[in-house]
């Protein structure tokens, strides 16, 4: 029997095969093959928000490939990612591929292992249209916001803008933190701290708390800081109650998607786009050799917000602890934790796949990010299921001439979940801990020093990636999925910039933020973007249908857009500029940032009248021009006019370009011969790099000899048709460079 299994990434193609043997064929269709068109709306507002899909450009020839192999297998296994847009690829893939409904089935694999894919492949079901409706629903949405407000930021500010549904209230997240930190007024305030000891020579920290008997002490200046200090002058500091409480700390949850890109940002200073990309290799899989059992998946699924763990993982868990730490740390109760209301429970929480494969074992194979996130989801995902630690708590009260200070200090009576290595770091570890003293009531102390600082209030901190994640999942925008890319899409559209590791609003971030809260206040606020992804969910488990989620926003946002065009300002509305400290060398003017499509770069204030520019790097700094030397006159006569031609730089290195430009802009690339000789005239076959800077190979002969390939052509003729051989881009193939022929051997 033939079976089929489409997936979506060719990264799980060689594990998954692993997994399934020889009676299975397993072929990626490289993510989604359908989606709306590019040029136009595609979506018909009359006829029920009707989506018209067309295919993907460059998706052709995989399309082809899959409808042979499916009409040629006996059962077709649709196996694409299991989430909304798995689902989603999986419908697209059956209509496409008009794929029969009575030998299709779709699949879902939780991670890639060996037992989770055999027991996918047994679970089998029919596509799930709430899920896939769901997925319509936030691309339709997400489509018309972004086609209907982007024409209007281009008339009101400047050609090239884009607005995003939930992009928009990102951006305005970071532009108001922005304002709360300038609009800040630091207040002052006073705190006193004492270093008392006892006679036995253990030192205490005590801070000024108020008065006997009253509220915690306000101290806004020197002078009543210093008012504080003469009434105790002198006085004795003798013990007013002291208490040790014992208490139980428990551990954090299991990852979901947001905890593990804050976790990530926090600990490896990874961004969100970073630690999804090597949380995607870690449950793809991962080359681990014959001692670990090949090819496979080391974690779970990485796009959840569920904390719901497995039977036999928490099982397989409980007896690692037992093992490793002994069976005092495991609680007498399997720790179970809930998952918020809002989650999807469709898959578990993140952790590892396989609990004989500890980080430490396989630090030889992975990589060094792979290491340390998997190391991260191991640790916490081991902690969590771990006995809660023990804390001696010490509190004491401090009297002296009617004031109290106050102290307080921890020692882990027993460590529980914070044995795991990395984990106290989070729970403060025994380093940065005051010991516990033994204390009695009536006990005078000994004051070493008492000290009255002077503090200012602090403004709110800017967003880091981890942080404004934290904040977008406490506010109910966007989902797990998205949170990568909502950041990455604003900073690449230059209205967010990082610096560093903090993000920051840009003047033109600030800008199109004003004029969506003016003219679609409704439409970035956070309730009303909180509440349209709620009912973008609710499809998702039935509960509302397509249409009636779309038409109820649309109708609306159609009437706010109508008014917006109609009341637009006749000017566009000016982005202010950056002014820096460098000033122009041309003609001593300052030079202000302006954002163009590489990114931003200093521009002279007095353009157009001065067009001096300096490309900056990626962390700002200048990009000095070299000084150009005189072009050198090569030998080489142009083909087109005959002048002689010229060696120049581009942005792609060296090239021949013609004297006469620019009237004649004909350019030729500098002869790089791989050794090979052309199939179709003998002549040598050139490296050359395209416009876009792509490597590709063609002959010397061309445009007269049209031989060109992207991969490596080596001197090794296809036994089966004598045409010339390619080497892929990972180098372990040689394959046919005749399309229709379909050799191919490992090298």
């Amino acid at each position: 029997m033939r079976n089929l299994v489409i997936i979506e990434s060719p990264g799980k193609v060689k594990t998954i095969k692993s997994c399934l043997g020889k009676d299975y064929d397993v072929i990626a269709s490289v993510g989604h093959v359908r989606d709306l068109p590019v040029s136009t709306l595609g979506i018909d507002v009359n006829n029920g928000f009707e989506p018209k899909y067309v295919t993907i450009q460059g998706k052709s020839k995989i399309i082809s490939e899959l409808k042979q192999k499916s009409k040629e297998a006996d059962r077709v296994y649709l196996a694409t990612d299991p989430d909304r847009e798995g689902e989603a690829i999986s419908w697209h893939l059956f209509n496409v591929l008009d794929l029969d409904d009575n030998k299709t089935d779709r699949v879902t694999f939780n991670e890639i292992t060996s037992s989770a894919v055999k027991k996918g492949i047994e679970s089998p079901r029919k596509i799930d249209m709430d899920l896939v409706n769901s997925q319509q629903a936030r691309r339709v949405l997400d489509r018309l916001v972004g086609y209907k407000l982007s024409p209007f930021l281009w008339k009101t500010i400047k050609s090239g803008l884009s607005a995003g549904r939930v992009q928009s209230v990102a951006a305005r997240i970071i532009v108001e933190r922005e304002e709360e930190i300038q609009s800040f007024k630091p207040e002052e305030y006073w705190t006193i701290e004492a270093v008392l000891h006892t006679n036995k020579k253990g030192v205490i920290n005590a801070k000024y708390y108020g008065k006997k008997n009253g509220k915690k002490a306000d101290i806004k200046n020197e002078e009543e800081a210093q008012k504080i200090l003469s009434e105790i002058k002198d006085g004795q500091f003798i013990i007013d109650e002291c208490s040790i409480e014992k208490k139980s700390k428990a551990p954090q949850p299991p990852f979901t998607t947001s905890t593990l890109q804050q976790e990530a940002s926090k600990k490896l200073g990874f961004q969100a786009t970073k630690t999804m990309r090597v949380a995607q290799q870690l449950y793809e899989g991962v080359g681990l050799g014959k001692e670990f059992g090949g090819d496979h998946g080391i974690i779970t699924y990485m796009r959840t917000d569920s904390l719901r763990i497995a039977d036999e993982a928490a099982e397989a868990c409980k007896n690692y602890i037992e093992t490793t730490f002994g069976k005092e740390y495991y609680p007498s109760k399997k720790k179970v934790y809930k998952t918020k209301n809002s989650a999807q429970d469709a898959h578990e929480a993140i952790r590892p796949s396989d609990m004989n494969l500890s980080p430490e074992r396989l630090k030889g194979v992975l990589t060094s990010d792979q290491y340390k996130l998997y190391k991260l989801i191991w640790n916490r995902f081991v902690a969590s299921q771990m006995k809660n630690a023990e804390l001696n708590v010490l509190s004491v009260d401090i009297s002296c001439n009617n004031h109290i200070f106050k102290s307080s200090a921890y020692d882990i009576a027993f460590k529980g979940f914070m044995a795991v290595s990395g984990i106290e770091d989070d729970e403060q570890d025994e380093k940065r801990k005051d010991k516990v003293l033994s204390l009695e009531k009536g006990e005078v102390l000994n004051l070493d020093s008492i000290t009255p600082n002077q503090n200012f209030t602090e403004p709110p901190p800017h967003f880091n990636e981890g942080s404004l994640v934290k904040y977008l999942e406490e506010k109910g925008i966007g989902r797990p999925s998205t949170y990568a890319t909502i950041i990455s899409t604003i900073v690449e559209r230059g209205y967010v910039e990082r610096d560093k590791k903090i993000l920051k609003s840009t003047p033109l971030g600030k800008t199109v933020v004003e004029v969506m809260k003016k003219n679609f206040p409704e439409y970035v606020d956070y309730k009303f973007t909180a509440d349209a992804e709620t009912k973008l969910d609710s499809i998702a488990q039935g509960e509302h249908s397509y249409t009636e989620v779309i038409s109820s926003f649309y109708d609306d946002f159609n009437k706010c857009l109508e008014k917006a065009n109609k009341n637009a300002p006749s000017k566009k509305i000016k982005v202010p500029d950056e002014e820096t400290d460098y000033v122009c060398k041309v003609c001593g003017r300052k030079m202000v940032i302006k954002y163009g499509p590489y990114g931003k770069f200093l521009a002279c204030s007095g353009y157009p009248d001065c067009k001096n520019t300096l490309q900056l790097d990626k962390n700002g700094n200048i990009i000095e021009k070299k000084e150009e030397s005189a072009p050198v006159v090569t030998d080489m006569i142009c083909d087109n006019c005959g002048k002689p031609m010229v060696l120049r730089t581009g942005r792609f290195g060296k090239f021949y370009a013609c004297t006469d430009y620019p009237k004649c802009k004909t350019t030729k690339p500098i002869p790089d011969p791989i050794g090979v000789a052309c199939p179709q005239c003998g002549k040598d076959i050139l490296r050359v790099k395209s416009k876009t800077g792509r490597i590709f190979y063609r002959c010397e002969n061309y445009p007269k000899c049209t031989f060109a390939q992207w991969d490596l052509p080596v001197d090794e003729k296809c036994p089966k048709c004598g045409s010339i051989l390619l080497e892929s881009k990972k180098g372990d193939t040689l394959y046919c460079s005749n399309p229709e022929c379909k050799f191919k051997r490992s090298k």
